[in-house]
């Protein structure tokens, strides 16, 4: 018997979703980069216009709409990016469902914003709370549209819709904090990009906007969103925690220094790790539609290249933490930069359950990232409290980068090996870039402290010698030559 056509052997269904992958996390990357560096350069403005207290009320309202963000939709963007059937099949109920939660959740924290600021040691943040949430009403009718452009790759239409959001919330938060309205204007100028954002998004998709509800579908997703949304809380919770203890007991304006730190170790994290999560769900969904043995070759695949290239970051940053805070922000904010040294630290251990999670997610395992996230807080939330009582701000960095780097990362690996991916294999490719990373800033460290006390030539002598040590450390030529490819690589067409 003859065959009229290629077969499709495991191997090139895998790089054909690599191929489409790849394109759309280029286009991520793009975006993201594009969108974070303005946010960037607009924190450095509002940085100079409002003071410490300020960026600690709006901490306090930005941990409320985090957890809100990663419950109010209950896990269902991701299942609808898993969902193996039709899009025009999903797209009613899950529209349905979102919208509801997102009305029930933002009601619910309307009400409780009064006793959520006063945890958090700032009752005046309450209407501010109130304010920022309002982004989850929104997202509530444009999710479903999100998770479409991510499920097919258009990662390009994203980028689009996220930059206008910038530039509206850009143009908003800056002209109100000139203004003097403190911390509304964080608030105003982020509901202000979402909205813009989300008319976009649902501009862009060819998708009707109906409502509906099959209760077939209905217990389809949520059998699967229930407990990944249960996971995302408790990792909102992780991430967030940190601001209610921290303001709580050394007060909103220690709490704005501790913003600042976690937001500029955060970089990697909010580049990378959002352009990451935009392909890596579909991604590995698809790879884990193959076999075990499909699912564990990508993430065998990935999770070294993403260590190796953010390693370097976090190392760098721990060392050069006190030029990187005086150089772009100022003297008034160098109270950040011991936090900094730690929070970079625990960037590297976000990335890795981060791609750790979204693998679990991909191959339908989500009651297994409740394991981890569940554990992880467990453990961070009182050693975050005793932290923060022993050694201030500083001490609650050297808890969370702890608690990451030696119980988060284990329990995603056990996840993993409960998947049936390798972690073996895995955790040997990753030695080489860590040891590497740490060895360059080392010798980064060294030689910032003798060019002088200017931070910028501290910055670039250091970052320079730390990068050009690192890249022949961590990676082989014949490793470097194969990501320049892969780069290069066109995605597939139509027919495959």
């Amino acid at each position: 018997m003859t065959t009229t056509g290629p077969v499709d052997t495991p191997e090139s269904v895998a790089d054909s979703i690599s191929r489409q992958a790849g394109r759309g996390l280029r286009w991520s990357l793009i975006g993201t980069i594009v969108t974070k560096v303005g946010s960037f350069a607009m924190s450095l403005v509002l940085a100079r216009l409002l003071a410490p207290s300020d960026f600690g009320t709006f901490a306090i309202a930005l941990a409320a709409t985090s957890f809100l963000m990663h419950i109010k939709d209950g896990g269902l963007i991701a299942a609808t990016v898993q969902w193996r059937g039709k899009l025009e099949e999903v797209a009613p109920t899950a529209t349905t469902l979102t919208a509801g939660f997102g009305i029930v959740v933002y009601g619910v924290m309307w009400l409780s914003a009064p006793y959520f600021a006063e945890l958090a040691g700032d009752r005046s943040a309450t209407p501010v709370v109130r304010l920022l949430t309002l982004i989850v009403l929104i997202d509530g009718l444009t999710s479903v549209r999100s998770a479409a452009l991510m499920r097919t790759f258009q990662q390009n239409k994203l980028i689009v819709a996220n930059s206008a959001g910038l530039v509206a919330n850009a143009a908003i938060a800056i002209s109100l904090a000139v203004d003097g309205a403190g911390a509304f204007s964080f608030a105003y100028g982020q509901v202000a990009g979402a909205a813009v954002t989300g008319l976009l998004v649902l501009a862009f998709v060819r998708l009707p906007l109906r409502l509906g509800l099959d209760s077939r579908i209905a217990r389809q997703l949520l059998r699967y969103g229930v407990p990944l949304a249960a996971s995302l809380g408790v990792e909102a919770i992780v991430m967030n925690a940190q601001f209610l203890i921290v303001g709580s007991i050394a007060g909103p304006t220690a709490l704005g220094f501790f913003l600042l730190a976690f937001n500029v170790a955060s970089w990697a994290q909010t580049v990378l790790g959002t352009a990451i999560r935009y392909v890596s769900v579909a991604g590995f969904s698809r790879l884990s539609e193959q076999d075990h043995e499909t699912l564990s070759d990508g993430v065998r695949r990935s999770m070294p290249l993403l260590v190796t290239v953010v390693a370097p970051i976090s190392a760098l940053t721990t060392v050069l933490a006190t030029p990187v805070v005086l150089l772009l922000y100022g003297g008034q904010w160098a109270a950040s930069a011991p936090v900094l040294e730690f929070l970079a630290m625990l960037t590297l251990a976000r990335m890795i359950t981060g791609l750790a999670m979204d693998a679990l997610m991909g191959a339908g395992a989500t009651p297994s990232t409740l394991w981890v996230n569940g554990g992880w807080a467990l453990a961070l939330i009182p050693a975050l409290w005793v932290a923060t009582h022993v050694d201030g701000i500083r001490g609650a960095a050297i808890a969370h980068a702890a608690i990451g780097l030696f119980v988060a990362v284990p329990l995603a690996a056990l996840m993993l090996h409960r998947a049936r991916v390798d972690v073996r294999s895995v955790g040997h490719a990753i030695v080489r870039p860590i040891v590497a990373a740490v060895f360059s800033s080392a010798v980064a460290w060294i030689v910032a402290r003798y060019v002088g006390p200017n931070p910028l030539v501290q910055l670039l002598v250091g970052g320079c010698v730390g990068v050009l040590l690192y890249v022949p450390a961590a990676v082989p030529l014949d490793r470097l030559r194969q990501g320049v490819a892969m780069l290069r690589r066109e995605p597939a067409v139509a027919a495959e």
